[in-house]
């Protein structure tokens, strides 16, 4: 082997492997390397001292909003209805679209 061969050997580009656990420190550090990840696919788990406390995983295409409104309600972001229908323009202005507009604005 020629010099030149070991220098462009040395100057080859290393791959990391993708990262999937972070603590939190790194998490708070890293976030858009994060998404970027997430955005392909793959499901990133956050530590709390080395205690899993979170994941950050990829809304499917397909996942409607059903299903959406379905897990808010399960992790407590939402709360369930407390009538089987719904209020009507006495409870104040209804505008359609409502759903939509809150999660656009919490992604």
């Amino acid at each position: 082997m020629n010099h030149q061969d070991l220098t462009s050997q040395t100057r080859m580009p290393m791959l990391r492997p993708m990262k999937l656990t972070y603590s939190i420190y790194e998490a708070k550090s890293k976030l858009s390397e994060i998404l970027r990840v997430v955005r392909k696919g793959r499901r990133i788990t956050i530590t709390d001292r080395g205690r899993e406390v979170a994941r950050i995983v990829p809304i499917s295409e397909d996942e409607g909003l059903e299903q959406r409104h379905a897990d808010l309600v399960a992790a407590g972001i939402l709360s369930p209805p407390t009538t089987a229908t719904l209020p009507g323009p006495e409870a104040g202005e209804s505008r359609p679209g409502a759903f939509e507009r809150f999660l656009r604005e919490r992604d």
